[in-house]
């Protein structure tokens, strides 16, 4: 009996560390941008999105007028007015909103066979990226530099060489980070998952070899200069309890990786640093925390989520999955 109701115990302490804050039965949400403690937005399928001003409390929620069918994968926010939400597939859109989510204006949108995006990244100084999988055998890449308003198709060599069933996942906006004033890296997934950083690829010990396997989100610390300490998640989605490969760490700059001793519990599809060592990372199988910079994982919840995001101007961490379900991380 004893044992049983510390089993409870633990169980119920461990699921008090997530705390759902809203369910949106028949949206999957997959954008997350948490400006600041209070100020959040998100963005999923059948054109849907949402926004808290008052730290997740209640929400207010949108369908992009045109676009009731679309599935929006990613989202930047820049305040309680803008916001720019990506479409990912033939065409491939991007709209922007300078009202708070009531209208939405096309700001770019491509129609080329094949067209998949992936992932947005912004700069503070308005330079922003939008990636995605290989066209014409390169990473397709658009750019813009005046926050999203304008975006103009980018061909970069460096994009040139994925390799056979190279490709990326939308699975929560992660797969490209900023690592420094300029520059930005990027995973790939599939056949084959590597990290694209400095204009060079980088092999990273992570399952790879079908295409439902690879790197789906990387996480960076950085530490000046041009140093920084990286962490990659993924797995196979389609196994999604097994932890074979599904992490790998760097603090060199990914000259040499190491792989968890206790990795996370399950596939994972987003990573975020808390604070230099800690850090939170999700998947369709659960939340895991790592309290030594991805030395070693614990499982936190068995909650299905998609995405996770500390804020940009605060402390709070969000996340967001299927079944318009968001929640907050309660830190100790």
């Amino acid at each position: 009996m004893l044992s049983i109701a510390l089993l409870l115990v633990t169980t119920e302490l461990f699921s008090q560390k997530i705390e759902i804050l809203e369910q949106k039965p028949m949206i999957s949400i997959r954008g997350l941008s948490v400006v600041n403690d209070q100020l959040i937005w998100v963005s999923g399928s059948n054109g849907a999105v949402g926004k808290s001003i008052d730290g997740g409390k209640t929400w207010r929620w949108f369908q992009v007028k045109g676009f009731e069918k679309n599935d929006f994968r990613d989202i930047e926010a820049f305040d309680e007015k803008t916001a720019v939400i990506m479409s990912v597939s033939e065409p491939g859109y991007i709209l922007k909103t300078f009202n708070g989510g009531e209208s939405w204006k096309t700001v770019y949108s491509d129609s080329t066979k094949g067209i998949f995006l992936d992932a947005m990244e912004f700069w503070e100084n308005g330079n922003g990226i939008v990636v995605g999988d290989p066209v014409d055998d390169k990473i397709y890449v658009a750019r813009t530099d005046d926050f999203g308003n304008s975006w103009d198709r980018y061909y970069s060599k460096k994009m040139s060489s994925p390799e056979k069933g190279e490709a990326m996942f939308a699975s929560s906006g992660t797969n490209i980070r900023r690592l420094s004033n300029t520059e930005a890296m990027v995973v790939t997934g599939g056949t084959r998952s590597r990290l694209l950083m400095h204009e060079r690829w980088v092999e990273i010990p992570i399952v790879q070899g079908s295409e439902t396997t690879g790197a789906n989100s990387v996480a960076i610390w950085n530490v000046p200069p041009r140093k920084a300490n990286i962490v990659v998640v993924g797995g196979d989605f389609k196994n999604d309890t097994s932890s074979y490969k599904n992490c790998a760490w760097s603090l060199d700059m990914g000259k040499s990786w190491n792989q968890p001793l206790i990795p996370p519990h399950g596939y994972r599809s987003c990573v975020e640093f808390i604070t230099s060592e800690k850090l939170i990372t999700c998947g369709t199988s659960g939340v895991d925390i790592s309290e030594d910079g991805g030395k070693t994982w614990k499982l936190i919840s068995s909650e299905s989520f998609h995405v996770c995001r500390k804020a940009k101007s605060g402390n709070s961490v969000f996340l967001a999955g299927a079944n318009g379900r968001i929640a907050r991380l309660q830190q100790q």
